[in-house]
């Protein structure tokens, strides 16, 4: 527990100092004089307007952490101290020519009694009628000593939220040792955001209360707007979300989360400025009316690169802005109207296709693209051969047929080597495919299986396409193999495509939404309801929730919802969402470490070296993701190790944290509470399992998010979103019509050109990173994040590991027996450098929290 300081010490210090004139004699005719200390305060602001807030409606007052008032129970108050301006500048960001965000300093002065003690908290009230941005604040204290304050947060007028709001310094404390004089405060800031789970939540509220997925349907516009509540219930269980208490057909883009989960103003800008940019993508040109556009496939493979050009000619026929009013404010249709006129905007082609465009239907790269692609984190370790589904369906594809492709290797030896892969996205999309298949698309499940060569890269040996038989233990295959010419291999073409789709499906509503997004938001809810902001445990992870709840909050809105862009490009349509519960089915948390999913996959096996800090071999030596990663993670656990050791000297203390205990308890019991019965949940009573739950959630957050979400302009893959059309049997019409122009029919098979826009839009919108994007170098807001000089080291020790994780990606960059590593356009695999891009650089490696 924190000491408090003497006054009479303080004071000695005072007067014998160059700063003597701060103490102010208050002679009164009735008491004894009264020595007065002076401290000083700066309040850093993000205006989001053009104009500055008048300090006189923004009050401050300071509570001490050491000294109590004993009228109250907490900290002595000061009295209140009004903002005076103190400068501002602009930070302009590098990629955005016209966003810009003016930053402005006000000061504070103000007087207390000599025994105040130190200032570790302050109450802040905006009389003003608009909101402003405060991201941090430090006052000077009598021994000139800077107690920092990281707010980073959205303050709204007094007559909107009826509370002051309240900051604490950056002093860690976990709750038996927080000092007398912050107790109180501690426990009703924590009261106050977890609500009472009533009413319907506004813009400036800031509370953390759980909800299901009861907002994706909107059954006001039709039977099939329905969708099912998803969490609950055994048949949907599913995270759960932030409670709103608005209606599940809301129409309109006023979505709530907590005001704190808010994107910064500058973000805010900035996503205005993409979602035009999207926009302005998906209309037509001049020539051609959106009906015309959006009713007709692609013709050609340069026709999807037209698309990303920037030489279109596009201007807005009348009618066209007519609808566009009914959907966007007129000022944003002006910018709309403007951007078209500059032909400024437009989707980049991606860096793989614009140096190779044909680089996508290589095979050989279509088997990299698995290691070091998009989406590298579901290829596994075939264990068993034939590979069969739950009912005991074996596979189809016979071991004589691949065996000749082993380069000498007999099955039974390559099986026992670790030598054969396979790509699964059978087992969970065989209940739905009738369904599916119902509403116009053409979708398989698929089984690739590949080949790991002496040269270390992948080799495709064969394709599985399945469809549904009468029953669940009948199933149709048809089994593709690799061909360069001829019918068969344009054949292999369109099995590849369909393999795509699948991948992609699942790499966007999977592993992206679900693993990285879904399953974090009851981690952050329980966070900030159960840990205070002074918790360490708070502190470590914090950073890396940033955005994530307004994020998700957006895609439930706009993506995942019935009739979202999700529904409309991805071949599962309304089924989607639904498919991601039965993934959740089978979701446990110890496995979303790196090294556990290595082995799950089998892509790794355990070690008993004890030089191994992962304790796991890979069976691979050129699978960038897994190198690179095991690197990222061992760096993240021994940073996270360190400082929980620091604050947690034994398995007992952990053990006696009430807020962590109740934090853990409350994940399992409410934010997964669907799972609040399995059994393999880590027990909160040892520092090692503290140290691997928080490694975990940072790892999910920071590096594998990175992957599977920003490298799509440099690592696109052409990847469809779903298949119009199925492979053509020999001795149908459809075969004559794909022998009579193959090239054609893989165009006819590929989504239309409405679709196709929509999804390349999507990516660039998602793929774009903010001047103010959390990476792992900068994981931290300030140089005072923390109170504490020993932790301080230790995380600039943890930025100096990176350092030099990135020097050794750059040295495997550059080894030729690397082939993974470079794709046939000859990019370097760096998604996992630990370093930011130089200012004024092109971002290829894109991270909300990524590891850059």
């Amino acid at each position: 527990m924190e000491v408090p300081t003497k006054p009479s010490s303080c004071i000695s210090k005072w007067q014998c100092s160059s700063t003597k004139s701060k103490i102010v004699q208050n002679f009164n005719p009735i008491c004894q004089a009264v020595q007065k200390l002076t401290l000083k305060g700066k309040f850093v602001i993000t205006l989001n307007q053009k104009k500055s807030i008048p300090g006189k409606f923004i009050s401050v007052q300071i509570y001490s952490g050491t000294e109590v008032d004993p009228n109250t129970g907490k900290g002595w108050l000061s009295e209140k101290a009004y903002f005076k301006e103190c400068g501002s500048k602009k930070h302009h960001h590098d990629e955005v020519d016209d966003t810009q965000i003016k930053i402005k300093t006000y000061k504070i002065k103000l007087h207390v009694d000599a025994n105040f003690g130190i200032p570790r908290a302050f109450v802040i009230q905006n009389k003003n009628s608009k909101k402003f941005y405060l991201l941090s604040a430090s006052i000077e204290t009598c021994t000139n000593r800077i107690i920092h304050f990281d707010c980073n947060s959205w303050i709204y007028p007094i007559k909107k939220t009826k509370f002051d709001r309240l900051f604490f310094s950056n002093r860690c404390y976990v709750p038996s040792q927080t000092p007398r004089a912050l107790l109180e405060l501690r426990n009703e800031e924590l009261d106050q955001l977890r609500g009472d789970g009533m009413g319907e939540r506004k813009e400036w509220d800031r509370i953390y209360d759980y909800d299901y997925y009861n907002v994706l349907g909107d059954p006001d516009k039709g039977s099939e707007h329905f969708r099912p509540v998803l969490g609950g219930s055994r048949l949907y269980p599913y995270p759960r979300r932030v409670r709103t208490g608005r209606k599940s057909s809301s129409t309109n883009f006023d979505i709530y989360v907590p005001s704190d989960e808010m994107f910064t103003p500058n973000k805010l800008k900035e996503l205005k400025s993409n979602s035009i940019q999207a926009i302005v993508q998906l209309l037509p040109s001049k020539t051609e009316s959106l009906h015309q556009q959006s009713s007709r496939n692609v013709e050609s493979f340069e026709e999807i690169l037209n698309m990303l050009s920037s030489n279109r000619n596009q201007t807005i026929e009348g009618w066209i802005r007519d609808n566009l009013k009914k959907l966007v404010p007129n000022e944003d249709l002006k910018e709309i109207t403007h951007a078209i006129k500059e032909n400024q905007m437009h989707v980049p082609i991606p860096q793989n296709i614009h140096e190779n465009e044909w680089a996508w239907s290589d095979d050989m790269e279509f088997g990299r693209q698995m290691l070091a692609g998009t989406h590298p984190v579901r290829i596994q370790c075939l264990m068993t051969y034939p590979p069969q589904n739950k009912y005991g369906v074996q596979s189809s594809i016979k071991q004589s047929t691949i065996e000749q492709m082993l380069e000498g290797w007999t099955l039974p030896q390559a099986l026992e080597q670790g030598r054969i892969f396979m790509l699964d996205h059978h087992d969970y999309l065989m209940p739905y495919l009738n369904r599916i298949n119902a509403n116009g698309v053409c979708a398989y499940a698929s089984r690739t299986l590949l080949f790991l060569r002496s040269d270390g890269m992948l080799k495709p040996l064969t394709i599985e396409l399945s469809l549904p038989g009468s029953s669940l233990a009948l199933e149709i295959h048809r089994i593709f193999l690799p061909s360069k010419q001829g019918t068969q291999a344009a054949l292999w073409q369109l099995a590849k495509a369909h393999v795509l789709a699948n991948d992609t499906f699942y790499h966007l509503l999977v592993s992206h939404w679900l693993y990285t997004h879904a399953v974090v938001e009851p981690f952050i809810l329980a966070t900030k309801r159960r840990l205070s902001v002074m918790h360490p445990i708070h502190k470590i992870l914090n950073p890396h929730f940033k955005d994530t709840m307004h994020i998700n909050a957006l895609t439930r809105h706009t993506l995942i919802n019935s009739g979202g862009i999700l529904e409309k490009i991805l071949f599962p349509g309304e089924t989607c969402m639904q498919i991601t519960c039965d993934h959740y089915k089978d979701w446990k948390f110890i496995e979303q470490g790196l090294p556990s999913d290595l082995l799950k996959r089998g892509m790794a096996v355990e070690s008993l070296d004890e030089n191994n800090p992962n304790g796991i071999q890979l069976l691979m030596l050129d699978y960038p993701y897994a190198i690179d990663g095991l690197e990222i993670w061992a760096a993240i656990k021994s940073w996270v190790n360190d400082f929980c050791s620091f604050f947690y000297k034994d398995n007992d203390s952990i053990v006696a944290d009430v807020e962590l205990q109740a934090w853990w308890s409350e994940i399992r019991s409410i934010g997964h509470g669907d799972k609040h019965n399995d059994t393999w949940w880590y027990q909160m009573t040892t520092l090692s399992n503290l140290v691997e739950a928080i490694t975990t959630l940072i790892w999910i957050a920071s590096a594998r998010h990175a992957v599977i979400n920003h490298q799509k302009h440099s690592h696109n893959d052409n990847s469809p979103t779903l298949c119009r059309k199925f492979v053509p049997v020999e001795g149908t019409v459809e075969f004559g019509e794909f022998l009579k122009d193959p090239d054609k029919f893989f165009m006819k098979m590929l989504p239309d050109r409405f679709e196709t826009s929509l999804g390349l839009a999507l990516v660039d919108l998602l793929s774009k990173n903010a001047y103010d994007e959390m990476y792992l170098l900068r994981c931290q807001p300030s140089h005072g994040w923390i109170d504490n000089e020993i932790v301080q080291n230790r995380f600039a020790e943890f930025k100096e590991e990176l350092k030099e994780i990135q020097i050794r990606i750059l040295q495997r960059n550059k080894d030729p027996k690397l082939k993974n590593r470079r794709v046939p356009a000859k990019i370097d695999h760096n998604i996992l450098y630990p370093k930011m891009p130089s200012s004024g650089s092109r971002r290829w490696n894109h991270g909300k929290r990524s590891v850059l």
